[in-house]
């Protein structure tokens, strides 16, 4: 089991960093709305530029956690469950804005990934 929580942190960490270090600036079919980049997508969600900076600070923090938590197990927990907070919240965005329930599937399984690194 400890093998598969390790893979669950590499996927899920390789996953968000490339969503705001990689492809940030490009479309995807996941993004919220018609918003070809990642501050768009913030824009059709109602939030601010700086809101996403934020954000994307503490969700690349809690990545960075995630994977050094391989390490240094004691931080896995926080990391997680402080990333699975964050998910929720895109969920919820993508209902707001009445996108595709497919939008939200990203977010959804790496949620699912959170909590099963957080509690197995």
């Amino acid at each position: 089991m400890n093998y598969l929580i390790i893979i669950f942190q590499i996927i899920v960490a390789l996953s968000i960093l490339n969503v705001w270090l990689i492809q940030n600036k490009k479309p995807t079919k996941w993004r919220g709305g018609k918003a070809k980049t990642i501050i768009e997508e913030f824009e059709v969600y109602g939030l601010s530029k700086q809101m996403c900076y934020i954000i994307g600070f503490f969700k690349v923090t809690l990545t960075i956690l995630l994977l050094v938590a391989i390490w240094f197990p004691v931080v896995k927990q926080p990391a997680a469950l402080g990333l699975a907070a964050f998910l929720m919240g895109s969920i919820a965005m993508h209902i707001k804005i009445k996108d595709p329930l497919f939008k939200s599937f990203p977010a959804a399984l790496f949620l699912v990934l959170c909590l099963c690194i957080a509690f197995l």
